[in-house]
C-alpha cells in the first residue's frame, strides 16, 4: 500500500482550444488525485475567468470531474491571476474548497506556506500596480455586474495585452536581466516566510518548476515551484518521508 501524500497542482490555463490539457487534467483526476489525502489547486486552473455564469462546456465539464472526486478527496482551490474572479457559485458545483490567497497548512507534520506566487513577483512593477486594482474587492463586484459578453472582450484585451507584456521583457536589449523581474523577488519570499514563521513554501505562477533552497533568519528552507501544464502535466507529491515534483507527457 502506497504511502499517504497530498497532490499540488497549478497554472493549468485550461481553455477549449487545448484540450489535450483537459484530457491530461481528466485523467490525473482518475489516476492520480483519487489516491490522494487531498488535492490543492494553487491556481490559474483556467486560463481566464470571466464569471460563473460563462456558459463554456469546459467549465461544466471541469466542475463534474472535481465533483466526482472530492467526496472522497478534499479539493481545495486558491485564486490565480487568471481565474481571480472564480466565487463561490462554481467551487459548490466543482466541490472545491476556497482558500485565501497565502494559506499555512500542516503536511504530515511541517507547517507549510501556499499561494499562487504572484505576490512574490514584486519586481515586475507594471504586474504588480495591475494586480493591486484587480484585487480590490469592489472592483470585482461591479465587472461581474456587466454583461457576459462585455467581459469576454475585457478578458481577451488582458490575455493580448500579458503576451505583449512578456514579449516586450523576452525581446528587450537588456536580455539575461529581464527574466528575473518575472520570477520572485528572493528577498521577498524570505519576508513572506518569516512573515508566516514557515521553513517550506508552495507555489507557482512563474512556470519554473525547481526545488530552492534558501535561507530564512539563518535556518535552511525551501521553496517548491509547480509547473506550468502547456507542455507535460506537472505536479507535487508530499508525503511524510518526501517531497518530489512530477512530469508527464499530455498524452499517452
Amino acid at each position: 500500500m502506497s504511502e499517504q501524500h497530498t497532490l499540488f497542482i497549478a497554472d493549468l490555463h485550461l481553455a477549449a482550444d487545448r484540450p489535450d490539457i483537459t484530457a491530461a487534467f481528466l485523467r490525473f483526476l482518475r489516476e492520480q488525485a483519487i489516491h490522494a489525502d487531498a488535492l490543492y489547486i494553487l491556481g490559474d486552473l483556467f486560463e481566464v475567468w470571466i464569471g460563473d455564469d460563462n456558459p463554456e462546456p469546459l467549465l461544466d465539464t471541469v466542475a463534474k470531474a472535481l465533483a466526482e472526486l472530492s467526496p472522497q478527496v478534499p479539493v481545495y482551490f486558491i485564486h490565480g491571476n487568471r481565474d481571480f474572479m472564480l466565487r463561490q457559485g462554481y467551487a459548490s458545483r466543482a466541490g472545491m474548497q476556497l482558500l485565501p490567497q497565502q494559506q499555512v497548512i500542516n503536511l504530515y507534520g511541517t507547517p507549510t506556506l501556499i499561494m499562487h506566487g504572484d505576490s512574490l513577483c514584486t519586481l515586475d512593477i507594471a504586474y504588480q500596480k495591475f494586480r493591486k486594482w484587480w484585487n480590490q474587492p469592489w472592483w470585482q463586484w461591479l465587472l461581474l455586474k456587466t454583461p457576459l459578453t462585455f467581459r469576454q472582450g475585457i478578458a481577451a484585451k488582458a490575455r493580448r495585452k500579458s503576451a505583449m507584456h512578456k514579449a516586450r521583457y523576452s525581446s528587450s536589449p537588456q536580455g539575461q536581466q529581464q527574466p528575473q523581474i518575472m520570477d520572485v523577488t528572493p528577498d521577498e519570499v524570505a519576508k513572506v516566510m518569516a512573515q508566516y514563521g514557515v521553513l517550506k513554501l508552495i507555489h507557482g505562477h512563474t512556470h519554473r518548476p525547481a526545488v530552492h533552497q534558501l535561507d530564512v533568519n539563518g535556518t535552511a528552507a525551501e521553496r517548491y515551484v509547480l509547473g506550468d501544464w502547456y507542455t507535460q502535466s506537472s505536479y507535487l507529491k508530499v508525503s511524510a518521508s518526501q517531497w518530489q515534483l512530477y512530469f508527464n507527457a499530455l498524452t499517452d
